[in-house]
């Protein structure tokens, strides 16, 4: 190519600014285009494995995101009773890969990705209020429309929408995503406790319903309580009288966490993925993040795997001779990628969310034989290693953890 492509961004979360942040590295020049009117990303927690640490480290923000991210040392798997049939010694990462595993509240790690957009070069546009609705393409570019009743013009267009992606929906038509079967509450609690010592995480399994938590910053601790039920629900009456009655007698420190969490900071979701897709675009328009590939909260790897795309992504389009071929070639590497994550994801959520006595032995039994070496082990090759293609220098690593 004689000069650099122009690319739009829809999508101002963490998959669409850190795109936007690896193509500005990448010397690639782009727009982000938000829907909602303010931008901003929610109060929830995020678990950000070593790989994700990886793909923040070659965005140059590591160093900002450990400034608030508890490192993590251990992660502990259990009963709700609180008999514990796995940890995970997630610090030997360190050594082993070059960056740790850390949590980090949503916001705080979108704030940094916001900050970063703005110290860098070439400048990035970054408007909410302003969704993609509307999309043409031909052998010159991009034009979409908005929903703030303008337009934008671009050499490519990245759909980083999420999982109700409308630029998914106007490439390829209506699909509604799959629902799961369950609803996550989540929210941060404001407490210190002796129990949940700095780097903490645990998730627990109980009667169709789990719960995890884990600190994000000094004083506050994400949770999640997961339980089955249909789509489309909304809460009445008193939120955390109905959480601490799902988990009475649940392990310490479920009661005292729920306890310390205002009911302001409690936002319910209905947990949705895909199956993996064969297609993620056509000519110059493609999707990353979860427009392309969702993946339940239970492996913990949505948000890496977005960050792991707008590196690759960067990398396919900043030598490309032809923009479109570029495009498959980073949709053929991805879903290579996120399809078997995608697909264990959705296994272990389903296995989480048995109700009956006996399944419920059965998985307690098949958990304490698979979690301790089999799962960390394929966690660590199949997921964690692929991080290395962008480990730094130890001398790097020994100054930052």
């Amino acid at each position: 190519m004689s000069a650099r492509p122009r690319v739009l961004i829809a999508g101002g979360g963490i998959g669409g600014l850190a795109t936007a942040l690896a193509l500005q590295q990448a010397g690639i020049a782009s727009s982000v285009f938000e829907r909602a009117e303010s931008l901003r990303d929610g109060g929830a927690g995020l678990h950000i494995w070593t790989n994700g640490a990886l793909a923040l480290a070659r965005l140059g923000v590591l160093d900002r995101v450990l400034e608030t991210a508890p490192v993590q040392r251990i992660c502990h798997f259990g009963t709700w009773r609180g008999e514990l049939f796995g940890q995970w010694p997630v610090a030997d990462f360190i050594d082993r890969y070059g960056a740790p595993t850390v949590a980090i509240q949503r916001s705080a790690l979108h704030a940094v990705l916001m900050a970063a957009l703005a110290a860098g070069h070439p400048a990035v546009t970054v408007r909410s209020g302003a969704g993609v609705v509307g999309l043409a393409q031909d052998g010159a570019g991009v034009r979409v429309e908005l929903s703030d009743g303008g337009t934008a013009h671009g050499d490519l267009l990245i759909g980083a929408d999420g999982v109700h992606s409308t630029v998914r929906s106007l490439l390829f038509g209506p699909s509604a995503p799959r629902y799961n079967g369950h609803i996550a509450w989540r929210g941060i609690a404001e407490l210190r406790h002796p129990l949940i010592p700095s780097g903490s995480f645990y998730g627990l399994f109980g009667p169709g319903t789990r719960f995890a938590f884990y600190d994000v910053a000094p004083g506050r601790v994400h949770w999640m309580s997961v339980a089955n039920g249909p789509a489309g629900g909304r809460d009445t009456g008193d939120v955390k009288a109905l959480l601490a009655q799902r988990h009475r007698g649940w392990m310490p420190p479920v009661a005292d966490i729920l306890a310390a969490t205002p009911e302001s900071a409690i936002i319910r979701n209905d947990v949705f993925d895909r199956k993996p897709d064969r297609r993620w675009g056509r000519g110059r328009v493609t999707l990353a993040g979860d427009a392309a590939h969702p993946i339940t909260f239970n492996i913990g790897q949505g948000a890496c795997q977005a960050l792991e795309d707008a590196l690759v992504l960067a990398e396919h389009l900043g030598g490309a001779v032809d923009l479109v071929v570029a495009l498959r070639n980073y949709e053929s590497e991805r879903r290579r990628r996120t399809a078997p994550m995608q697909r264990i994801a959705y296994v272990i959520g389903r296995a989480g969310a048995v109700e009956h006595p006996l399944l419920i032995r059965t998985r307690e039994t098949v958990q304490r034989v698979v979690w301790p070496r089999l799962a960390y082990r394929i966690a660590e090759r199949k997921h964690i290693s692929y991080g290395l293609r962008w480990r730094e220098p130890a001398a790097t690593l020994e100054r930052r953890v």
